[in-house]
């Protein structure tokens, strides 16, 4: 229900802004990648201007998703660390409670387990 109202609410009217825009700028520009020589350059490409934004935007938010994951990768790294840690202590925790169900004193024993913080 939810995914719907965004489609509608969201979705639509973006892609009705993008198609105006794609009718509205769709003159031919001329990109040049010689900085040498402006009336003949030796690499260029003609195509629409609506094109050219759009494969520049794209550009933008895949470089943009690049630049943010290398930032984060300390967290990663971390959150990695500490299921590692959590993996070990479960595996620590079953030992023990192996352990203690096979001593003979286990009838009174209580079992290990995890138990959360009290208050947060």
């Amino acid at each position: 229900m939810v995914r719907k109202l965004v489609f509608w609410l969201v979705l639509v009217p973006l892609a009705i802004v993008i198609l105006m825009f794609a009718v509205a700028n769709r003159e031919m520009v001329t990109v040049s990648f010689d900085p040498f020589s402006t009336t003949q350059p030796a690499a260029s490409i003609t195509v629409p201007l609506f094109v050219l934004i759009f494969i520049l935007v794209i550009l933008g938010v895949i470089i943009g998703g690049v630049a943010s994951w290398l930032r984060q990768s300390e967290y990663r790294r971390a959150a990695r660390r500490r299921d590692s840690d959590v993996y070990a202590l479960r595996r620590e925790i079953e030992t023990l409670n192996a352990r203690l169900a096979d001593s003979p004193a286990s009838s009174n024993a209580a079992r290990l387990g995890y138990r959360p913080p009290l208050g947060g």
